[in-house]
C-alpha cells in the first residue's frame, strides 16, 4: 500500500508580505492628537467674551440707558418688554447689567494689576536677593496676610474715599501678599537649578541671569494665578459695593445692583436675583480658565 505524500508547508518567502506605509504615514499614525478643549472650557471663554464685549460696546446689546429710568416702568417683572425687568426706578435691569460689566470688569483689571505687578516684584527681589532682604520683605508680607482682606480692603477705602477706582486698589493691595508669596517660591526653585548655577559658572552677572533665566521660568506661574484673582477681584469689589463702600450710585456697579435690589427682594426678586447670577457666572468662568492655565503647565 502506497503511502500519501505529506503536504509540505509554504515556506515564509511564499508568503505575501503586506505593503509598508510610507513615511509621511508613519509619522501622521504616530504623531498623538491634541486633546480637545472640554466643553466647560469652551463656555466659560463664552462667558467672559460676552461680558467683554458688553464692556467694550455696551450700546450694541440693549436700546436703554443704564442710568436713566422710564415713567410708568417701575418694578416690572420680567417679559417681551424688558428681559430681565425693570428696577424701583422704570431702569431696564438688563441694560444696568450690560453697562455695569465695564465698572466691574476695569475694576477687577486694575486690581489684579496692582497686585500682580506690586507683589511679584516685592517676591523676586526676596527670592533673589536673599538674606536680609528676603527676611525684611517676607516678614512684611506676613503682617498683610495676618489682617483679614475684607478688614483691609475697609481700612484702605476709608482713608482713600468712595468710588470704583479706590475699591480697585484696596482690592488690589489685599492680593500683594499672595503674589509675593508665590513669586518668590519660584524664583527660589529656579535659583537653585542646573542651568542657572551653569550660567553663574560660565561667568554670568547676577542681572544678566535674573533677566534671562530667573524671570522668565518664575513668572509663569504668577500670570496664571492672576487669572484666578481677577475672579476673586471681581467678587471683592462687589462685596464692597454692596456693603456701601464701593462705588456710588446711580452708577451701575454689580455688587451695587445686588444692594439696591435687597430692599425689593419680597416683592422684586429681580433686582437681585440676576446680577448675582452674572457675578457667580463670570467668577466661575474666570476661575475654570485658571485651572487650564495651571493644568498646562503641568
Amino acid at each position: 500500500m502506497s503511502s500519501l505524500p505529506l503536504a509540505t508547508p509554504p515556506s515564509p518567502q511564499s508568503a505575501p508580505t503586506p505593503p509598508r506605509p510610507s513615511g509621511f504615514t508613519e509619522g501622521r499614525r504616530s504623531r498623538p492628537r491634541p486633546p480637545l478643549p472640554r466643553p466647560s472650557l469652551l463656555l466659560a471663554w463664552l462667558v467672559l467674551a460676552v461680558v467683554i464685549c458688553w464692556a467694550v460696546a455696551p450700546g450694541l446689546f440693549t436700546p436703554y440707558s443704564g442710568t436713566e429710568g422710564i415713567t410708568g416702568a417701575q418694578r416690572l417683572a420680567p417679559g417681551a418688554g424688558h428681559w430681565l425687568g425693570t428696577d424701583q426706578l422704570g431702569r431696564d435691569l438688563y441694560a444696568r447689567i450690560v453697562y455695569g460689566a465695564a465698572y466691574s470688569l476695569s475694576g477687577a483689571l486694575v486690581a489684579v494689576a496692582l497686585g500682580l505687578i506690586l507683589g511679584t516684584a516685592l517676591g523676586v527681589v526676596a527670592g533673589a536677593a536673599g538674606g536680609w532682604a528676603d527676611s525684611l520683605i517676607m516678614r512684611f508680607i506676613d503682617v498683610l496676610l495676618s489682617i483679614p482682606g475684607l478688614l483691609l480692603s475697609l481700612s484702605i477705602i476709608i482713608l482713600l474715599g468712595f468710588g470704583t477706582v479706590h475699591a480697585a486698589i484696596a482690592v488690589g493691595i489685599t492680593s500683594v501678599a499672595n503674589f509675593a508669596r508665590l513669586a518668590r517660591a519660584e524664583v527660589v526653585r529656579v535659583r537653585h537649578s542646573d542651568y542657572v548655577e551653569a550660567a553663574y559658572g560660565s561667568g554670568g552677572t547676577f542681572a544678566a541671569v535674573l533677566w534671562r533665566h530667573i524671570l522668565p521660568n518664575s513668572l509663569t506661574s504668577a500670570i496664571a494665578f492672576s487669572a484666578l484673582q481677577f475672579g476673586s477681584a471681581i467678587l471683592a469689589i462687589s462685596t464692597l459695593s454692596f456693603l456701601g463702600y464701593g462705588t456710588p450710585p446711580p452708577t451701575p456697579e454689580w455688587g451695587l445692583l445686588i444692594a439696591e435690589g435687597r430692599n425689593y427682594i419680597s416683592t422684586a426678586w429681580w433686582l437681585t436675583t440676576f446680577p448675582g447670577i452674572v457675578v457667580v457666572l463670570v467668577v466661575l468662568a474666570a476661575n475654570r480658565i485658571s485651572h487650564s492655565f495651571a493644568g498646562s503647565r503641568r
